[in-house]
């Protein structure tokens, strides 16, 4: 071989080593994004009405990325109160700097601006984004997040002719801030006038006879179960906030507050329309909105009556719960199934029983867990953690078990270790159904059940295939069990999705920590974060 060949064969071999190092090392995509949240007039019941608008869309937009994706979202607030939003389901991973709730963030000042930086890792599912300051989540501003595989990544199910996505809740006519004032004055929330499919109470899906679609359904409301269920055709239940599930068929589906899941529907009645329906579920008075599902064949309109809801109630709510299993030899966002993790196997750190109930403090209405009601600080706990701030929160008002005796205020905060492993019982002894969120992590729902909770009830866990998700109900005088692995460091908020329990006092926090300062733990403090309360002036 001639020096010139051999010159070429060894820069060629030198090129495909430093290509080969720059795709290993080739960074996650960036997507930007610029939001301008303000108020506008619209009637989704009929009524004009306040609602708040991203980019002048109600809902907001909807944000459709790949797993991993780093998303830049400078989002401008042109409300005359303070505004965050918070990332519903995402976790995350190492960044509760980004949570865009108040125990993390500072507010948004009105006519200011934020720009958040969040990144999907390692997630594929559906999800939600919405307000948590105040009770503006009564006035819109939520979206869709929709996550999606990379290329190579396998899902457990055919790619689907199209991809619906439907956000569902109840809603009210009367403006937010009168709701919220209404409540600070001590006052239980109103009962809601209606529900919405994506901010109107009609919408309709196109589709091809023979085809099958995708349908991302989300429970964006306040304070109500729905029931979804569409006309002469079955739903196959493929995907639960971010878990590839075992795919059962089901005539109807009930979607708790803050809950979403994914379905897939076959085309394969006769051509014509047919209703899609998202009606309440357990309240005297049924609430519903009505959709349209169009063969594009079709030559005949929607009719007959709407599809019934189901005939059975709570115990069958319950038991349809209890089919929810986890797919374990389907695939995670990483190549590696998502079943591997043995949860059933790990023995827990310790216990913690959660009874939440109503009550009267300084005679206004309030919410409570194990006899505490959370008041919001002027200083974000995370803040006062970081720059150790004393007298912002508490470590021991609230207890890991359920007590006795007056209810109080505080600002609650447990402490637990990076990697604990934990049991939490949500103990409901109320007649109301509830709902319960936990930033950060996904949990496994291990166990659904009538009455007390004991120890005994154990017997009766899913240790093999439970569901992992980040949204459980909690059945009327029933309880409901969950295993969570703590492994993301930060200051994570556990709160009733309930939005009037949790702005009355039903959420706390858990601090996630370790002695060990890394960044492999956990990101530094955004050289853009807002700085408010007794942290306002400081300096990283």
């Amino acid at each position: 071989m001639g020096k010139q060949s051999l010159l070429h064969l060894l820069c060629g071999v030198c090129l495909l080593a430093v290509l080969s190092v720059s795709l290993v090392n080739a960074e996650n995509p960036y997507r930007f994004y610029t939001w301008t949240v303000a108020y506008g007039t619209i009637s989704p019941l009929g009524v004009p009405q306040r609602v708040i608008l991203i980019n002048g869309q109600f809902p907001g937009p909807q944000l459709d990325v790949v797993t991993n994706d780093n998303l830049v979202i400078n989002l401008f607030n042109k409300l005359d109160v303070p505004f965050l939003l918070t990332w519903n389901g995402i976790k995350q991973r190492k960044n509760s700097w980004q949570d865009g709730v108040l125990g993390t963030n500072c507010p948004i000042p009105s006519g200011s601006n934020y720009t958040y930086n969040i990144q999907p890792k390692d997630q594929i599912g559906s999800f939600t984004y919405f307000p948590s300051t105040g009770f503006h989540k009564a006035a819109g501003g939520y979206g869709a997040i929709n996550v999606n595989q990379r290329p190579g990544i396998a899902v457990p199910y055919a790619p689907p002719a199209g991809d619906f996505t439907l956000l569902v809740g109840d809603w009210y006519k009367v403006d937010h801030k009168k709701l919220q004032s209404s409540m600070d004055s001590g006052n239980s929330l109103i009962p809601p006038h209606g529900v919405l499919i994506n901010g109107k109470t009609q919408a309709t899906f196109n589709g091809d006879q023979g085809k099958t679609y995708k349908f991302r359904i989300s429970n964006v409301g306040l304070s109500l179960t729905l029931n979804f269920r569409i006309q002469s055709h079955t739903m196959k239940l493929v995907e639960v906030e971010g878990s590839h599930v075992m795919q059962n068929t089901y005539d109807s589906l009930d979607v708790h507050v803050g809950q979403s899941v994914t379905v897939l529907v076959t085309l394969n009645q006769a051509p014509k329309d047919y209703y899609i329906v998202a009606s309440t579920r357990f309240t005297t008075r049924k609430l519903s909105a009505s959709g349209i599902l169009h063969y594009s064949n079709s030559k005949t309109s929607v009719s007959g009556p709407l599809p019934a809801e189901p005939t059975y109630q709570l115990h069958g709510s319950m038991l349809q719960a209890r089919t929810y299993r986890w797919n374990l030899t389907s695939n995670a966002a990483r190549p590696n199934p998502q079943g591997s993790f043995h949860y059933g196997t790990i023995k827990t750190t310790k216990t913690i029983v959660l009874s939440n109930s109503a009550t009267k403090i300084n005679g206004k209405q309030r919410y409570v867990v194990n006899g505490v009601s959370y008041v919001n600080p002027d200083t974000p706990l995370k803040l006062a953690d970081y720059f150790n701030i004393p007298g912002v929160f508490s470590m021991n008002s609230l207890k890991t078990s359920p007590t006795t005796g007056a209810a109080t205020l505080a600002t609650s905060v447990v402490p637990t270790s990076l990697h604990d492993f934990i049991e939490f019982v949500f103990q409901n002894n109320e007649n109301t159904m509830q709902s319960w969120h936990l930033d950060g992590s996904s949990f496994w729902v291990v166990g659904f059940g009538s009455g007390q909770w004991t120890p005994a009830k154990r017997n009766t866990y899913n240790l093999a295939d439970a569901v992992a998700r980040h949204t459980t109900q909690v059945y009327p005088n029933s309880w409901t069990a969950i295993l969570v692995s703590l492994d993301n460091q930060g200051m994570w908020n556990m709160r009733s999705a309930i939005w009037e329990r949790q702005y009355l006092g039903q959420q706390f926090y858990l601090r996630v920590w370790t002695a060990e300062k890394s960044l492999a733990n956990e990101y530094n403090i955004p050289s853009n974060a807002l700085l408010c309360g007794k942290a306002a002036g400081r300096k990283p």
